[in-house]
Order: C-alpha cells, then sequence, then structure tokens
C-alpha cells in the first residue's frame, strides 16, 4: 500500500508529466509552422515519452492500491523567438523535472517506501539522458545560431528519430 502523502506527490508528478507533453506537443506545432520538421518529429516524440511517464506513475500507483487524482493541465507558451529559444526552454524544463523526481526520491526516502523508491530510480536514469541530449542539441545550435545549413542538416538528423514505447523492456533499459 502506498501512503496518502506519497499517492498525492505522485499524483502531482503525473500533472508534471502530462504538462511536460503539452509543452512539447506547443514547441512541435510551432517547430512544424517554421518548416522545421525534423525538430518538431523530435518534440512529438518528447510529447510521448512524456505522456508514457505519466501513465508509468498512473500504473504504479494504482498497483499501490492509490488512487488517481487528475488535475487541470495548464496551457503551455505557444509562441518562441526562434528554435535555440526553444532548446533553452527544453533544457531548464527538464532540469526542472529533475527537481522533481528528486523531491519525490527524498520523499520516498522520508517515507521509508523502498518499493517507489526503486520505481523512481528508472526515472531518475531517465533525467539524466533527458537533460544531456537537451544539451547536446542546444549546445550544437549555439555553435551555428541556430541558422544556415547547418540547421538544415541537424533538421534532417533530427527527422530520424523514432517513438519507442515504453514496454517491460524498455523500462529496464
Amino acid at each position: 500500500m502506498i501512503s496518502k502523502k506519497m499517492e498525492t506527490a505522485i499524483n502531482e508528478q503525473i500533472n508534471a508529466e502530462l504538462y511536460s507533453a503539452y509543452l512539447y506537443l506547443a514547441m512541435s506545432a510551432w517547430c512544424e509552422n517554421q518548416n522545421l520538421k525534423g525538430f518538431a518529429n523530435w518534440l512529438r516524440v518528447q510529447y510521448k515519452e512524456e505522456t508514457d511517464h505519466a501513465l508509468k506513475f498512473h500504473d504504479y500507483v494504482l498497483s499501490r492500491g492509490g488512487n488517481i487524482v487528475l488535475k487541470k493541465i495548464d496551457a503551455p507558451v505557444m509562441k518562441w523567438k526562434n528554435i535555440i529559444e526553444i532548446f533553452e526552454k527544453v533544457l531548464t524544463h527538464e532540469q526542472h523535472v529533475t527537481s522533481l523526481i528528486n523531491n519525490l526520491v527524498h520523499l520516498s526516502e522520508t517515507e521509508k517506501d523502498y518499493a517507489t523508491h526503486t520505481m523512481l530510480q528508472w526515472y531518475v536514469n531517465e533525467q539524466v539522458e533527458e537533460e544531456a541530449n537537451a544539451t547536446d542539441i542546444l549546445q550544437q545550435l549555439k555553435l551555428f545560431e541556430g541558422k544556415g545549413a547547418s540547421l538544415f542538416m541537424m533538421d534532417r538528423e533530427l527527422k530520424q528519430r523514432v517513438y519507442v514505447p515504453l514496454t517491460p523492456a524498455t523500462e529496464q533499459a
């Protein structure tokens, strides 16, 4: 059985993950409108992954006998100056999500909820990857100021990213 405090905190995280999905979908739409289809694809894959993250939390709470409380999801900003600004926001947003996950880990330790602590390690590792990916893309964009042939080449590269749904096998990786 999951504690009420942990259940409430994870329900808040479900909301945060769904907001992340909305944010990435908004960013994807902006990129589509700018004819940056590779960036749009990359961000749409992020949208799908964030939805998976929310569902993983959702299923975990239910498996531990808890209740799900879905709340209103705030609308994200829909305008950015350029692709560099988008990926600056991606990075700061992922750093924020990392802090939320770290807070959940701390709460699981305080609550002596070792099952939740173990489950959260997947998210800790996922956030390391999320921040690294955002940092890499942002640094590359800044190298060529988000313009020119390099932007075209990077857009083409990001178009190759494929969504891989969470399965028991991918959750272990």
